[in-house]
């Protein structure tokens, strides 16, 4: 596939995005249908319905790719393929069921290890992140469509970290030591990925948790906006395991964080 061809299909998914996302907010109001999965997680009918409407339409675009959603996966199979879609439909149930404003829909294109596509809505932001090749990273927000490119939005010598938790671990606190922290931010989701590309904030560290899915479309969103992603260890963050599960994570928004 070539850059144009992953244009058309990252473009192509836009409409369908801003629909979904306009359909879970829809059906909170309505009253959500949840449910508990056998990971004790739970699940409503609008990740059904958003799951629903993003695989229809990839399908469409690419009859011949497979796709991994977290909402059908089977666990049991391996994954084996070198390229493939994974889906999350609604990343952050537990804040979408709450009524929180931070939950997201993702869906990445991977091509051997890379998510090279993705699109992030953020549905009660009014903000849709897509990308489909380096340097090519975007949000509409308000009917504009402007690049990112993850240009340090606060002021000289603050350094704002993400993180998942109200109080991360100590082995989370001493990396973020390491970079001159002055502040951390709690946030959920995959929303983290995307305010680093448009570099609201600088930095997100996590240790081993979730699954590719959860990170796949805002990692490639931020990483071809310019930021660097690697695990903590500093190894490449690759995508394709067998089991789909998350090594460590580290998000910086550039190499200098005061840059």
């Amino acid at each position: 596939m070539n850059n144009n061809d992953l244009k058309k299909l990252a473009e192509g998914l836009i409409d369908k995005f801003n629909f979904a996302g306009k359909e879970s907010i829809k059906l909170f109001k309505e009253g959500l249908k949840i449910e508990i999965k056998e990971d004790s997680s739970p699940v409503s009918n609008g990740d059904l319905r958003v799951n629903e409407l993003i695989s229809e339409e990839i399908s469409k675009l690419t009859p011949n790719i497979p796709i991994i959603s977290e909402e059908t996966v089977d666990l049991k199979k391996k994954n084996k393929s070198k390229t493939f879609w994974l889906i999350d439909p609604i990343d952050g149930t537990k804040e979408y069921i709450a009524g929180k404003d931070e939950y997201t829909l993702n869906a990445a294109l991977v091509i051997n290890k890379v998510p090279v596509i993705g699109l992030v809505g953020v549905p009660k932001k009014d903000r849709l992140f897509f990308t489909y090749g380096p340097g090519e990273s975007y949000l509409i927000e308000k009917n504009k469509t402007i690049k990112i490119n993850c240009k340090k939005q606060q002021p000289k010598n603050t350094i704002v970290a993400l993180s998942s938790a109200i109080k991360p671990s100590d082995i989370i606190l001493k990396k973020l030591k390491e970079y001159n922290v002055t502040s951390i931010v709690k946030m959920a989701s995959s929303y983290k990925f995307c305010v680093i590309a448009t570099g609201e904030y600088d930095i997100y560290a996590a240790r081993e948790r979730a699954n590719e899915w959860d990170y796949a479309a805002g990692h490639a969103v931020a990483q071809n906006a310019g930021a660097i992603i690697k695990t903590l260890d500093e190894k490449p963050f690759l995508y394709g395991k067998e089991d789909y599960k998350n090594p460590s994570l580290l998000i910086k928004r550039s190499e200098n964080l005061n840059d």
